[in-house]
């Protein structure tokens, strides 16, 4: 064997119990009885302290170095880039403190949910300063002198900097305020104001998932606090959440979540457990989960179909017409929660937590301080008060399970899925005519074709412009929101 082949071979073994881990987490979401999460604690650092010794066994560094890299063809090439990668970050964390990481954010992760559901901040501080000092310390051996923030976001999005989010930030943030300020002005769309059971909404759910192509053979649809996408290849599951009073919340959380799950199910089999196999960055599979729950789920048109089947589920709920039906489900509205938030407003939300992480984690904002923090800033942007720890700084998961550099790949995933909106519109011109029948195939096809197939075969840029035709630019999105929003509001 060469050294590329016996890399390779170790290689999958590792990425098929980087599965394992991933479904004991997904576990702990949905089905674990709720007393078993302190040795679920343990079992997730024994995995993570397998994983890491792997990660960091010499062998890895003596094929990376005896690899001939110029006889490589570029999907190969690609696998030692991203082992490699991974390798020299991975050398960096010593093996204790990774497991540490582990056992922590997993009992802070139900600790969270207790405090949240008790509205309890204090009882969550003090596993959350555990997490954050953890934090701190594993940016520092990363950044070896650099910005700690900077390398925790290169986790998630490759060779991404805080000062280039921040750059990208400042320039939505007008044309956002002004555009919410004015349509907050005008009357809007109705709310829905009917009981919809959680029951009916489980059923509409699955069959919107498979609408968008989830392949429910190699995936299952769940229930968890906080909805997600968890695998890749042949098993890659979604979570969604209900609530009697919103459906769109279940709804569009799901088709979010299969976004991401399509991504996973659709990247070429040939690189199923291995590091191309697997979505390249968060930003670049925020975009898909984006352009299907927005561009796709709630236009004009796709909306008109998803109308007919709610009526069908639910009987008449007080909508009109599938127009007035558009309507409501874009309304722009005051809330505090950034899942539920409309697509005016959301990356308001994003920016928000981008700061306060970024505090955090440079030392310039504890962990103490967070909550006074985290309702100043909302009362700032958003102009009222937070009213219940659920509503603010308890509202996310991701703090609790250590996901410091995450919330900004949410807002860039936005950004992307303007861009690859505006030249899937120019490749299907007819796109509205079939999502009005429900028919989202050529959509979710041309995705699926020129982005997702291709896994982590490129760097998160170049995904984009390969997919798109362009660099990456928020102007599209930014030009798409105002667009949609003066017709709906009539500005």
């Amino acid at each position: 064997m060469s050294a590329y082949d016996e890399l390779m071979a170790f290689q999958h073994q590792t990425e098929a119990l980087a599965q394992v881990a991933g479904r004991l987490g997904w576990d702990q979401e949905t089905v674990m009885p709720r007393g078993a999460a302190p040795q679920r604690a343990e079992e997730m650092a024994a995995m993570e302290a397998v994983l890491h010794a792997r990660r960091t066994d010499p062998r890895v560094g003596e094929w990376l170095s005896a690899v001939d890299e110029g006889a490589l063809d570029p999907a190969a090439a690609a696998q030692v880039r991203l082992i490699r990668k991974s390798y020299d970050r991975t050398m960096k964390v010593p093996a204790d403190l990774a497991s540490e990481i582990a056992k922590v954010t997993s009992r802070a992760q139900g600790q969270w949910a207790e405090a949240r559901a008790a509205e309890d901040v204090a009882a969550f501080l003090p596993v959350l300063k555990e997490v954050v000092a953890l934090k701190r310390q594993e940016g520092q051996a990363l950044a070896n002198g650099g910005d700690v923030y900077d390398a925790m976001i290169d986790d998630y999005e490759p060779d991404m900097k805080a000062s280039e989010l921040a750059a990208m930030f400042d320039e939505m943030r007008p044309r956002l305020v002004a555009l919410r300020g004015a349509v907050l002005e005008k009357s809007g769309p109705r709310a829905l104001a009917h009981v919809f059971p959680a029951r009916k909404q489980m059923q509409l759910s699955r069959e919107l998932a498979r609408s968008f192509g989830y392949d429910m053979n190699h995936g299952r649809v769940d229930k968890a606090v906080h909805p997600f996408s968890s695998g890749s290849g042949l098993d890659v599951r979604i979570t969604t959440r209900t609530n009697e009073l919103d459906p769109f919340n279940c709804f569009y959380s799901t088709i979010h979540e299969v976004g991401h799950a399509a991504y996973e199910q659709n990247i070429d089999r040939a690189y199923l457990l291995t590091p191309v196999g697997q979505g390249v960055s968060m930003g670049v599979h925020e975009s898909q989960s984006r352009i299907y729950e927005n561009q796709i789920g709630r236009s004009r048109a796709f909306t008109g179909w998803l109308y007919e089947q709610m009526r069908d589920q639910f009987g008449d709920f007080g909508i009109a017409d599938a127009d007035a039906f558009y309507g409501t489900v874009n309304r722009v509205h005051q809330g505090y929660i950034r899942t539920e938030a409309d697509e005016v407003q959301y990356n308001l939300h994003i920016m928000l937590r981008f700061d306060l992480e970024r505090a955090l984690m440079s030392g310039d904002l504890e962990v103490d301080d967070l909550e006074a923090a985290w309702n100043d800033r909302f009362a700032a942007d958003f102009g009222y008060a937070v009213d219940k720890p659920s509503n603010g700084v308890l509202q996310d998961v991701h703090w609790s399970v250590g996901l410091f550099g995450y919330f900004p790949t949410y807002s860039l995933g936005n950004v992307y899925a303007g861009c690859l909106h505006e030249a899937l519109r120019k490749a299907v011109p007819d796109l509205d005519e079939q999502l009005a029948a429900g028919d989202t195939s050529q959509a979710t096809g041309w995705l699926r074709d020129n982005l997702q197939t291709h896994g982590g075969l490129r760097p998160p840029r170049d995904t984009i412009e390969h997919a798109s035709g362009m660099a990456p630019s928020p102007a599209p999105l930014l030009d798409y929101l105002e667009t949609k929003f003066r017709a709906i509001y009539g500005l």
